[in-house]
């Protein structure tokens, strides 16, 4: 068996409807453990949706409870409306309501320091991007310049894609704009400098949101319209921050445990893609057995459909 360490973090990727992936193998984890990541994960960290799912555990929600919350959540969230149908022709597909709603019903008034002086405290790494002085902000509970952020307000910001949904106070957008798209770095830095955590008494849990499968044929790009190259730069973005992250925390941290779980998609899913919702449970049930063969150090699952599936 190779049991986590002493102290254990969770950093959580973006990628909108897909996060739901993540919240099913860390259902499946809690299955296990027989008890909810926040009574033993003392850091999290997240990025757009990853942020959802890290504040969560922080405020104390199972993943069961955040994966019924995505259910609910992504058709209200990502609703098929006029202004989507004519897109590019609008500012943004989606109104913001929807996602502010379902926040706050899950966080209520809760402010970033809550966290801190919780009992026990919980470090939560929440990343956004600010327009107006143009640099990623990493949103932390004992940090004084945020601890009366409302964790709404934090987690909106980091789930504002732009392009999806309107920018939030006229500043905040997405914070996996830049590289943190995959938080890992983030997470494992905090661990071992704010919060002076021993690398060999620290285990870290990076879970990404599915590997879109690639295909490109050269011919055809220089008759791309601007909405083909949309999709195609929020995916190649992702992956490469994706990549850029884990080889971050593979070189600097190399006495720490990390554990970075992956699944690779047989099929594009958009992350504002609800139809496919039943699929990313699918998913999420391999990337949960991908945890629990890595947590009995036992070779890992092969699914039949994806021959190329691996932990990164």
């Amino acid at each position: 068996m190779k049991p986590f360490r002493k102290n254990l973090a969770v950093a959580i990727d973006g990628g909108g409807i897909r996060g739901l992936i993540v919240t099913r193998a860390l259902a499946i984890l809690e299955t296990h453990l027989g008890l909810p990541l926040h009574d033993i994960a003392r850091l999290t960290a997240g990025t757009s949706t990853g942020s959802i799912i890290a504040a969560g555990i922080g405020a104390g929600l199972t993943a069961s409870e955040l994966e019924a919350l995505y259910f609910t959540l992504g058709p209200k969230v990502f609703p098929t409306t006029l202004r989507k149908l004519v897109f590019p022709l609008t500012r943004y597909q989606y109104p913001p309501d929807p996602l502010n709603t379902f926040l706050k019903a899950s966080f209520g008034e809760m402010k970033m320091g809550d966290y801190w002086i919780a009992k026990p405290p919980t470090d939560v790494v929440i990343t956004l991007y600010d327009l107006a002085e143009n640099r990623n902000l990493f949103v932390k509970p004992w940090k004084d310049e945020y601890s009366d952020w409302p964790v709404v307000l934090a987690v909106q910001g980091s789930c504002t894609v732009p392009t999806y949904f309107p920018v939030v106070e006229g500043r905040y957008i997405d914070g996996g704009v830049g590289s943190y798209a995959n938080p890992s770095y983030l997470a494992a830095y905090e661990a071992r400098y704010i919060l002076n955590w021993d690398p060999d008494e620290t285990t870290l849990l990076s879970f990404g949101t599915g590997r879109e499968p690639y295909k490109f044929d050269a011919h055809k790009a220089s008759s791309f319209w601007p909405w083909d190259w949309l999709s195609r730069m929020f995916g190649v973005f992702l992956h490469s921050a994706e990549d850029q992250q884990v080889g971050l925390v593979e070189t600097f941290f190399k006495k720490l445990d990390f554990r970075r779980f992956q699944v690779n998609l047989g099929e594009p899913i958009g992350m504002d893609e609800v139809g496919f919702m039943d699929r990313l449970v699918d998913y999420g049930d391999i990337m949960g057995q991908m945890v629990l063969d890595d947590l009995f150090d036992q070779s890992l699952t092969v699914n039949p459909e994806q021959p190329d599936q691996k932990k990164v």
